[in-house]
């Protein structure tokens, strides 16, 4: 994609954003879901992670494992799934 089509993509969504100024969802916004339950895996993990945590190296490794559980577990299911 070249500089003017991108520029065209922009003034589309200018133009959209213009016309619904109340609710612009054009530039392809979900609302946050996604943050919002990788939040919840996070916070689950850490509680499976930290119950058993009884020094504080054992506090940042859950810590650190918990926050990048969700990503491992996307990995591994794809690679299970093999694509």
């Amino acid at each position: 994609m070249g500089y003017n089509e991108f520029m065209k993509d922009e003034n589309k969504k200018n133009e959209c954003c213009e016309i619904h100024s109340k609710k612009c969802n054009c530039h392809g916004g979900h609302g946050g879901s996604g943050g919002a339950i990788y939040g919840l895996g996070v916070i689950g993990a850490l509680f499976y992670f930290l119950k058993g945590a009884a020094t504080f190296g054992a506090v940042v490794m859950g810590i650190g494992k918990s926050i990048f559980w969700p990503a491992l577990m996307i990995f591994k299911l794809l690679t299970l799934l093999q694509m």
